[in-house]
């Protein structure tokens, strides 16, 4: 990847005291009722993990959360999508999020979500490395599973879409979906995340998605809720300016009055603006 020059308001953010750092990019303190939210992403992804069609748990890798569910339409000349969850790149598994197959699958477009040794048991350079090693596994076991190899699409949500951005590189992926993603990592070392995550100045240079800009072909669209963290939102706007600024294929959408955890029933639900816009990347693809 290639190291991009760009304008970002890390100085001021420096600037503010500990605990306003930490506000700003506290997500669950910011949405009230965020434990409600992710017990009900995980009842929910126990029903989607217990249909007989769902593929539990393949290994791609030695550690205990290198695995990988699979989620079908029966379509086996259908795309896929690999999503990536969140949690700060120390929280959650893959476990709290089957429940994004539901929109995705619905419309035609298998699904793969992915788990990942999380911090501080990895440093964030080995997770990167985990979620890349899953893609290229995954999209080696096309014939298996049933999906298209052609047209294989990634996304995340929050650090997912951090991991997300940086697997636009890879030579399988034809395009990639951020949710309220991360894409610059120095103000995440001045926060209380980095505690655990314990990010080393070569990885806040060469692992920030901003500062290392996809330049492979896959089309890029970025997704934010209006009511989310002010950081939230002048992340993804950051990296979408800066990587017009270079020609790429990216663009940014703000959807009103959701917050950092309702954005995701825009994928979750057949009809929701996210999944809607994952068709219209396959639809690109098949139109290429």
């Amino acid at each position: 990847m290639q190291q991009d020059k760009h304008n970002e308001d890390t100085p001021g953010f420096a600037e503010l005291d500990q605990a306003q750092r930490d506000a700003a990019y506290n997500n669950s303190l910011a949405v009230s009722d965020s434990p409600e939210r992710l017990r009900d992403w995980e009842q929910r992804s126990s029903v989607c993990r217990s249909l007989p069609s769902s593929r539990l748990d393949i290994r791609y890798g030695a550690k205990p959360n290198n695995r990988f569910d699979y989620f079908t339409t029966g379509d086996r000349r259908a795309p896929l999508f690999i999503f990536i969850h969140g949690g700060y790149w120390q929280r959650n598994s893959k476990e709290v999020f089957g429940f994004v197959s539901t929109g995705p699958c619905a419309r035609g477009v298998n699904v793969a979500t992915i788990g990942y040794s999380l911090a501080p048991a990895a440093n964030l350079s080995e997770i990167v490395s985990e979620v890349f090693r899953a893609i290229d596994c995954i999209a080696s076991l096309a014939d298996e599973l049933g999906f298209d190899a052609q047209r294989i699409f990634v996304g995340g949500w929050s650090a997912g879409g951090h991991l997300a951005a940086l697997a636009a590189d890879r030579a399988v992926v034809k395009g990639v979906i951020s949710i309220s993603g991360i894409f610059d990592l120095e103000p995440i070392a001045l926060t209380y995340l980095n505690k655990e995550l314990q990010l080393q100045p070569f990885e806040v240079q060469t692992l920030a998605p901003i500062r290392n800009l996809a330049r492979g072909n896959a089309t890029m669209m970025l997704f934010v809720g209006g009511s989310e963290l002010p950081e939230l939102q002048r992340q993804s706007r950051a990296y979408q300016d800066c990587a017009q600024a270079a020609g790429l294929d990216v663009s940014m959408a703000v959807l009103p009055d959701l917050n950092h955890y309702t954005i995701m029933e825009e994928l979750a639900a057949p009809e929701g603006a996210v999944t809607r816009s994952l068709l219209e990347l396959v639809a690109r693809t098949a139109d290429a």
